[in-house]
């Protein structure tokens, strides 16, 4: 059994609490989300992100299949750090932390994710040569994307 982990960083040149309003908001992850992705929220976005919070949307992510995921908001603490855990979906494990932290002008957002493939060892060959390109290819754009809307820290 093999855990993969995706760690990135971004500064941006924005409050706490303007980081904190925009990252916390599940509808908000449309805008940071590849269009070819046709990312779109079925429910449990209607309100201020709370633990307990399940989030049910489909995405297309490989090969223009549509996917159902089911997310569960597990941990939250306003203005800091939130949790969510797949919970349907087409990964075994998806665990992903998201941190906020106060910087000189600025924020740090620190992403750590944790994910396990379906499929055993055949979802393990398919890691280096889709799933973790893949990955990088969507956290990049949202990168870019955050950097769009906040501008670049100097």
């Amino acid at each position: 059994m093999k855990i993969y982990t995706l760690h990135t960083k971004q500064e941006l040149p924005i409050s706490v609490e303007e980081a904190w309003a925009f990252l916390s908001n599940p509808k908000n992850l449309k805008t940071i989300t590849p269009d070819y992705m046709s990312f779109d929220i079925l429910s449990g976005a209607d309100k201020p992100m709370f633990s307990g919070q399940i989030i049910q949307y489909i995405v297309t992510p490989i090969l223009g299949i549509k996917s159902k995921w089911v997310t569960e908001i597990t941990h939250v603490k306003d203005n800091t750090y939130f949790v969510d855990e797949q919970r349907f979906g087409p990964y075994a494990l998806w665990h992903h932390k998201h941190f906020i932290k106060p910087i000189n002008s600025g924020i740090e957002m620190e992403d750590i994710v944790h994910y396990k493939l379906p499929f055993g060892f055949l979802g393990q060959l398919f890691h280096p040569i889709l799933v973790k390109p893949k990955l990088n290819e969507i956290f990049n754009y949202r990168q870019q994307k955050l950097m769009d809307l906040f501008g670049e820290f100097k």
